[in-house]
């Protein structure tokens, strides 16, 4: 029954809470605003957590879309022999759902004397379904119908050198297999698509072509390769596939995990997770300690009815709960509207991308929102108890008052 009656009191001093006299909108005022600030906290922490969150998601499906999860290469930053075998090697491991052989070396793009630009020719079987799914032009077909084979380049490079599908282009290079300079060879292929990822570093650098013309250009020997791209089962780590790999593998090959091979921009991910989470935390501890103030000046406000409920005999430990509770329900209400705030906010985002983003320093145009239960729960959880530790100190206070010095107070 102590629970109810608690609760009962808390309750209704929350309703109430409004003064006296020329006063008597400001204790309401100071209410709300404390409600108010621990829900802005609570919805900017679930945002700040779920735009990391999904812009960690985009970084990472965009990486892999170019560059697999695993790359297995030479040490010695040369051609792989044997290919034959080594694939056959690789598609037996039951950690590994798609083997793809690569040739890519950096060569000239020439469409007249005057649009010549360097890229690194991606000569592959196919182009990789990320590429499919980011063409906004043209299709991925690598075999179009006609005399040369097929290239698919990035969007900022087609603006650059004023090209379009359909176009033909001249690929140059310079160098043998093992990277010595030699007599330029030449190759012409037609542009039968064009893709657009929003990784600027990326789009302007990577054109994918036929993995037979692309050794021809780069003169790599029938059976020789660059690498080989490997997707890994879901659920397998990166990292752990890696090392498995690397116990089967023969020298001069090695395995590397894309999050070793783009460290720097995973790092730079990472940061942003550790950073702003840490950052934006704060705002919901400075929203709990603002209830201190509010539950002090409730406090000031009821301390007749404090006085009149411990002449009632209501211990002291009674009015500690009654505070206790109430710094819990400003708590809740605010953990309420925070998360309802949170959802409206990801669901607009999401229908209309309000928060852009320049896609040269972010990668992508919008701000990325992937919500998830745990961080409803985690937030909810911290901020509420938060909130009971600093309603601590105002239930002690109410816990002393003296009923007799209570009732008298005016």
């Amino acid at each position: 029954m102590a629970f109810h009656f608690e609760s009962f009191i808390a309750r209704r001093y929350l309703r109430g809470a409004q003064g006296m006299a020329e006063g008597r909108r400001f204790l309401r005022m100071i209410t709300w605003i404390s409600i108010a600030g621990v829900a802005v906290g609570v919805a900017s922490l679930i945002l700040a957590l779920s735009i990391v969150r999904g812009f960690s998601g985009e970084i990472e499906n965009k990486i892999t879309g170019f560059a697999a999860h695993v790359q297995v290469q030479s040490i010695r930053d040369e051609p792989l022999d044997d290919v034959a075998a080594l694939q056959q090697l690789l598609e037996r491991q039951q950690i590994l759902s798609e083997v793809s052989p690569v040739v890519q070396e950096f060569i000239l793009l020439r469409r007249s004397s005057r649009d010549i630009d360097g890229v690194s020719i991606w000569g592959t079987p196919e182009i990789p379904d990320y590429i499919t799914s980011a063409l906004v032009a043209g299709s991925g077909d690598l075999r179009p119908a006609g005399d040369r084979p097929g290239l698919v380049i990035g969007a900022s490079l087609a603006r650059v050198l004023g090209v379009g599908v359909g176009d033909r282009l001249t690929a140059i290079s310079v160098q043998g297999n093992a990277g010595q300079a030699q007599n330029p060879r030449f190759s012409q292929f037609t542009v039968s698509g064009i893709y657009e990822s929003s990784l600027a570093d990326f789009d302007d650098l990577y054109v994918f072509a036929p993995i037979e013309e692309t050794r021809d250009l780069l003169e790599y020997g029938p059976d020789q390769v660059t690498r080989f791209d490997l997707r890994v089962n879901e659920g397998v780590q990166f990292v752990d596939a890696a090392d498995r790999l690397d116990e089967v593998l023969e020298f001069p090959a090695i395995a590397r995990p894309v999050t070793e091979i783009y460290r720097s921009l995973f790092a730079w991910v990472a940061l942003q997770e550790s950073i702003i989470p840490l950052i934006i935390s704060i705002i919901i501890f400075v929203a709990a300690v603002n209830i201190i103030g509010t539950l002090l000046m409730i406090i000031l406000e009821k301390r007749r009815e404090m006085g009149i409920l411990a002449g009632m005999g209501a211990t002291s430990k009674t009015r500690r709960r009654i505070f206790v509770r109430l710094g819990l329900l400003i708590g809740g209400a605010g953990v309420m509207i925070g998360q309802a705030s949170a959802l409206i906010f990801a669901w607009a985002q999401k229908q209309f991308g309000i928060i852009p983003l320049p896609a040269e320093a972010y990668y992508m145009d919008t701000a990325p929102i992937d919500l998830g239960l745990i961080d409803f729960v985690l937030v909810a959880v911290i901020t509420l108890v938060l909130c009971a530790i600093s309603s601590w100190i105002p239930a002690k206070v109410a816990g002393r008052l003296e009923p007799i010095q209570a009732i008298r107070i005016r």
